[in-house]
């Protein structure tokens, strides 16, 4: 069995209005070319960070981001656009979960093991980790 551990788990309930803004002076500019999910994600990854008083990624540190319920914004966008003709290349490409993981790999400078899920059940993607991680 591997060992692992959590460095930090944020819970921000509710999010401050001005999440944008924070990320923006934390990473020194407005990212772009992403989606709020992605947006969102990378948000909550560097308050992760700094939470555990980490500036970057381990090069061994395994990413799992989960959600409630995926890009789901995005996913509806896509269809209401295809129901008036083709989706916007933009849109499509934010309701892939994949890009929200390159979005985090890109900002935080990381490549390694990233995984998305979506479960609404909390105690199983901790669960799958640590079998993951066995």
């Amino acid at each position: 069995m591997s060992d692992w551990i959590t460095t930090a788990h944020v819970t921000v309930d509710p999010l401050p209005l001005d999440w944008r803004d924070q990320l923006a002076v934390r990473l020194g500019q407005r990212p772009r070319r992403i989606g709020p999910w992605a947006e969102l994600a990378l948000y909550g990854a560097r308050l992760c960070l700094d939470a555990a008083g980490e500036s970057a990624l381990p090069a061994q540190a395994q990413l799992r981001v989960a959600s409630l319920s995926g890009p789901r914004n995005a996913t509806r966008q896509i269809v209401e656009q295809a129901q008036t003709g083709l989706p916007m290349p933009f849109s499509f490409m934010q309701s892939q979960p994949s890009q929200m993981l390159a979005a985090l790999s890109r900002h935080l400078g990381w490549q390694g093991d990233a995984r998305f899920i979506v479960s609404r059940d909390q105690q199983a993607v901790l669960d799958l980790a640590t079998q993951e991680c066995s």
